[in-house]
């Protein structure tokens, strides 16, 4: 009877899905009006699949393409960000007889290495001491308050982090997890003052896999912030591992990695972290620059990074309108840029550009429109350049290791609870380069991976050629789960 009941939803599925594509999906019980395919050459004119292409759909991280596709045509790939210095005091000796101001230029890739550089070039300028405060200069932003754990919960977890005109390193913190004889030990990776962590793991005979869902960090006391406690279990066999955690504000976090930094460089610093405005008037003492955006989009999509993509948005609209940054000035200007280009999406909903949202919207029509004009601009080496390699880099690294696809497609994934998508470039066996979008909106989405590696698989076989547009019914025999 199943047998009998699959061959009555393929046939329905006739002129649209492929088959192996149609069986993957009844497989994991997900209904055709839950998925939204495009497929189309980057030399023709028309699709060769197209099956609910025009329904808006959660786009989850795969989003970040167009916020990728938007900074790259306004802003340039030669674009950087720069974070200044100002010394309010002489600096005598290699001392600073007053307060280091900083201001915030929305810098996404202030890592450690690139803060360790920062304090080496403010070294250059011959401060080696800090007699006064951090001021810190936050006035590139203008943002509503935002609760790191407001999307699902999980405020601790390192993909919430919230945006920051100061952003330290992603605005992580590291602690090292290591078992020391029958306990397990929590270690942060730099020394973070009045920051205190309890561990009550246990250690378990458990493997490995999957260690992360068996710990559960929080702060359970919100009047006391600074206390971190670790709950669950811990497999003996990982030995130490390291855990990303957003544990700070931003502000906080900059201070806490840069007197760590300063100090371990042999620097010293004696005041206090503030709040303040940089002066105007007044030359800085250094302007630390960013790489070029074309090399930052690269470890944004490669990896995934939500807080990136989130401050690349935020930066579309202070260049476009102007300082303060907002998040409406962000999704004006992202508009703007794509309807400059002939891309109008009049299904499209923006909150953040990352794909962190439960709101965002956008069809695979339309994406798959986006990666055609990609294709024909002066930036699209950039862009597919920073795009994960099936089964080689990235968040593709370990995903259709056994197809034919290897090394043969630039994809951006996309995954949020009841959301799977991929979006990207593809060649053929027979060379011929095709963008394709697959967006499956379900609460069985977490399934659909084999149908996605169905539906690359068949195009890469130059199978495509012949495939219709169509709105097809439901599958036959196929029902909502529960």
């Amino acid at each position: 009877m199943l047998l009998l009941a699959f061959i009555a939803s393929a046939q329905a599925w006739a002129g649209g899905l492929p088959p192996p594509v149609a069986e993957a999906l009844f497989r994991a019980d997900i209904p055709q009006e839950a998925v939204s395919v495009h497929v189309q050459p980057l030399d023709g004119n028309a699709p060769l699949l197209s099956v609910n292409a025009a329904q808006p759909m959660n786009p989850a991280s795969t989003m970040k393409l167009v916020t990728s596709y938007a900074a790259l045509e306004s802003l340039g790939p030669g674009y950087t960000w720069k974070t200044g210095f100002w010394a309010r005091g002489e600096i005598r000796d290699g001392r600073l007889e007053g307060d280091l101001i900083v201001r915030g230029g929305g810098d996404p890739y202030l890592t450690l290495e690139r803060i360790w550089l920062m304090q080496r070039a403010l070294r250059e300028k011959g401060v080696r001491e800090i007699r006064g405060d951090l001021v810190l200069d936050l006035t590139l932003y203008d943002l509503p308050p935002m609760d790191p754990g407001a999307f699902d919960g999980e405020p601790l977890a390192a993909y919430n982090a919230v945006p920051a005109p100061l952003l330290a390193n992603f605005n992580v913190q590291r602690v090292l997890l290591l078992p020391e004889g029958e306990k397990v030990g929590i270690r942060p990776e730099l020394p973070l003052a009045g920051v205190k962590f309890i561990s009550q793991l246990q250690l378990t005979d458990a493997p490995c896999n999957g260690w992360r869902d068996g710990i559960l960090a929080s702060i359970p006391d919100p009047a006391m912030k600074e206390v971190v406690v670790f709950e669950g279990g811990y497999p003996r066999a990982c030995g130490e591992k390291r855990l990303p955690l957003n544990l700070l504000e931003p502000a906080q976090n900059f201070a806490q990695v840069f007197r760590a930094l300063w100090e371990e460089s042999g620097g010293k610093w004696e005041g206090r972290i503030a709040l303040g405005i940089a002066p105007p008037e007044t030359a800085p003492l250094l302007e630390f620059e960013s790489p070029p955006l074309a090399d930052v989009i690269r470890p944004l999509n490669k990896h995934s990074s939500n807080i990136m993509t989130r401050m690349l948005f935020l930066t579309l609209g202070q260049e476009a309108f102007g300082a303060p940054a907002t998040l409406g000035k962000s999704a004006v200007a992202l508009r703007e840029v794509l309807l400059a280009r002939g891309l109008d999406f009049p299904e499209l909903v923006v909150e953040n550009g990352a794909g962190l949202s439960r709101d965002e919207r956008i069809s695979a029509e339309s994406m798959g429109r986006l990666l055609l004009a990609a294709y024909r601009s002066p930036h699209f080496s950039e862009l597919e350049s920073a795009l994960p390699i099936a089964a080689t880099d990235g968040t593709l690294k370990k995903r259709f290791e056994d197809g034919a696809i290897t090394g043969r497609a630039h994809l951006k994934t996309g995954s949020l609870r009841d959301v799977r998508a991929l979006a990207g470039y593809l060649v053929d066996r027979n060379g011929r380069r095709l963008a394709l979008a697959m967006f499956v909106n379900h609460a069985n989405a977490a399934q659909s991976e084999a149908a996605q590696a169905a539906l690359l698989n068949w195009v890469y076989e130059g199978e495509a050629v012949g495939a219709s547009s169509c709105n097809c019914p439901s599958l036959t025999g196929m029902r909502e789960p529960g």
